[in-house]
């Protein structure tokens, strides 16, 4: 049993790495952030599809569920394209270091949706993550857009969250996320059908490095992620599952470095307030798993 909880942790930690990996593959693919969402909802709903029929997993859900999951369908999208959108004007280090402010974000939005007081230790870290912010801030100001692209995907990935939190209480998460990507799909569709530059030739001609890329994206760090994740889950506990992916931020930029030198490499005020960030994010979990503890 000790050594499958092992192997569990190992695949936790590479399945972290795998979601770092996206922004490397947001750098590499050369879509626009719009048309990479669609083509990467468009090949993950097919995949998920795929998974659900040979599992034999009923589709139906009832019609106020499809429409609640259509509304996290369009916020996920939004969370996708700014936070390629982020990497596009900036670089990826900026845009994770922006993303992993998503936890303070949870810590002011979670008690709307289910009724809990703010607890003071969360204003106290949130005041910290403003710090970390606004160091980056004043020496990376030429990115300054895509630290407020960065923001706002970190806002939308914690909405979803929230709302997918209640979902997977009574639905399989395939069939959550089936139904969000297709939400996705016809959110970015409609949207890109009003724009003159929407669906024209250009929009499916894709370079046969940028499909490769986009499979990989949709099948590895979508599908497969999603799905061995929820596996990951019965052998380790929801804490050391947040608390590892909190990491994501790190493995990221230190990959960003690997691949892309010379324009990840950032002045020392950046891995300052990066840490900061970081580190407070981590600090935060932890002492939300020893009050849990102590309850």
């Amino acid at each position: 049993m000790q050594s499958v909880k092992i192997q569990n942790y190992i695949h936790l930690h590479f399945l972290v790495i795998i979601a770092g990996f996206t922004a490397i593959l947001g750098e590499l693919i050369t879509l626009d952030a719009i048309h990479l969402v669609w083509y990467r909802m468009s090949i993950g709903a097919v995949l998920m599809l795929v998974y659900i029929l040979a599992k034999k997993t009923p589709l139906r859900i009832p019609l106020k569920v499809l429409f609640s999951l259509s509304v996290a369908g369009v916020i996920i999208a939004l969370h996708w394209i700014t936070f390629f959108a982020a990497i596009n004007v900036s670089n990826i280090s900026i845009t994770l270091a922006m993303f992993s402010t998503g936890a303070f974000f949870a810590s002011f939005i979670e008690p709307l949706f289910f009724k809990r007081k703010i607890i003071g230790y969360e204003i106290l870290f949130g005041l910290i993550v403003i710090v970390g912010i606004v160091l980056i801030t004043q020496t990376e100001l030429k990115y300054i857009l895509g630290i407020v692209l960065g923001i706002s995907s970190a806002l939308f990935s914690t909405l979803f969250a929230v709302l997918n939190g209640k979902f997977v209480q009574h639905y399989p998460p395939s069939i959550i996320s089936f139904y969000e990507f297709i939400s996705g799909i016809l959110f970015i569709s409609i949207f890109l059908a009003f724009r003159e530059d929407g669906f024209n030739h250009a929009f499916f001609q894709i370079s046969s490095s940028d499909w490769v890329y986009l499979l990989i994206l949709a099948s590895v760090c979508t599908a497969y992620a999603f799905i061995v994740s929820v596996h990951v889950m019965k052998y380790i506990t929801p804490y050391t599952v947040v608390l590892t992916y909190n990491l994501e931020p790190i493995y990221g930029i230190i990959l960003a470095l690997v691949f892309f030198p010379e324009s990840e490499t950032m002045r020392p005020m950046f891995y300052i307030g990066a840490g900061i960030i970081i580190f407070t994010v981590l600090l935060n979990a932890i002492f939300k798993n020893i009050k849990k503890t102590q309850i």
